[in-house]
């Protein structure tokens, strides 16, 4: 496991995100001994197919200082806890409805010392408030996500894209996004990381107001 493909990809990290990454192998590696959140195989390559893959997110969107982003269904803390090591002044609350999978994600934050996180166990629809962007990876069908989130979206939106979902997704999406019925932008993983594990995957993006 090398956190040296992270800096391949974002070469503008600073010492301390470079540091906080490399962390992750030895925290993920103790904490899946406690409480499994990631497949024994996957976490042989967990820069590749946790980390990166989260941080397919930020080759989409440069969350800007003191924006607010919830990440439903996180498991161990991803997307949430690589996007929080590369926006440090954006704040992410992180949610999930298995209690012990937001135990990891505490205990791996407090290690890292991030402060612009919150992990609590809950389901999305019962968390209060609004936020400028939902992320997520792979949690459910479209059309069964959006409802989830709708109505959680601040409307003053300051960023290159408008406040909406980011979604971390896989494989052949045509038929989940017709199902859907929303207007979505797809971004390919492919075009920005050349290991093969990226060829399907994409962030699908979705306006959080006026939907079509």
């Amino acid at each position: 496991m090398d956190a040296g493909l992270i800096l391949k990809y974002f070469p503008e990290l600073t010492e301390l995100q470079q540091a906080q990454y490399g962390q992750l192998a030895q925290l993920y590696s103790y904490w899946n001994e406690q409480i499994n959140v990631i497949s024994r195989k996957d976490l042989d390559l967990l820069y590749e197919r946790h980390v990166l893959h989260s941080l397919g997110i930020a080759k989409v969107m440069r969350f800007l200082p003191g924006e607010q982003v919830l990440d439903v269904g996180t498991g161990g803390g991803f997307p949430g806890i690589p996007l929080a090591i590369m926006f440090p002044q954006t704040s992410f609350h992180l949610v999930d409805s298995i209690g012990k999978k937001i135990k990891v994600v505490q205990e791996v934050a407090s290690a890292l010392g991030l402060q612009n996180v919150k992990a609590s166990h809950s389901r999305a629809e019962q968390v209060p408030g609004k936020v400028n962007f939902v992320i997520s990876r792979a949690v459910t069908q479209l059309k069964d996500f959006y409802p989830w989130v709708k109505n959680k979206f601040i409307k003053q939106s300051d960023n290159q894209l408008a406040n909406g979902i980011l979604y971390l997704k896989g494989g052949d999406l045509k038929q989940e996004i017709a199902e859907s019925g929303l207007a979505v932008q797809q971004y390919f993983l492919k075009n920005y990381f050349e290991e093969e594990f990226f060829e399907t995957k994409q962030v699908i993006y979705v306006k959080g107001w006026l939907q079509v």
